[in-house]
């Protein structure tokens, strides 16, 4: 189950969440059928609470929020987008482990 800390993203809520957000935002696109979205979803629970006040963690399900998902070239998935100030600045694909995903996110503070 996904931590309290990590936010929802729809295709309705993007902009008002990430675009207009502040600060460094993660946004994991993913599907409930992905196996190495659901090996990723742990490691990103953690560091919505290790970098808590930070960072902000989303998700977004590809099959529920198809537009989004196009908008951004989405093709394979676990992909995750890092937006600062919501302009889009990094993009993993893959299931990353948690050293090189902190990195990255050590990176963009």
């Amino acid at each position: 189950m996904a931590s309290d800390k990590v936010v929802q993203i729809t295709d309705h809520n993007f902009d008002e969440q990430v675009i207009k957000g502040t600060g460094l935002i993660l946004v994991d696109f993913w599907a409930e059928w992905c196996g190495p979205c659901r090996m990723v979803a742990p490691i990103l629970d953690e560091l919505a609470v290790e970098y808590e006040g930070q960072i902000t963690i989303a998700k977004l399900n590809v099959d529920e929020n198809r537009q989004t998902a196009a908008r951004f070239g989405i093709r394979s998935i676990p992909t995750i987008l890092f937006f600062k100030d919501g302009a889009q600045v990094e993009q993993v694909i893959g299931a990353l482990p948690k050293s090189a995903l902190k990195a990255k996110v050590q990176q963009h503070l």
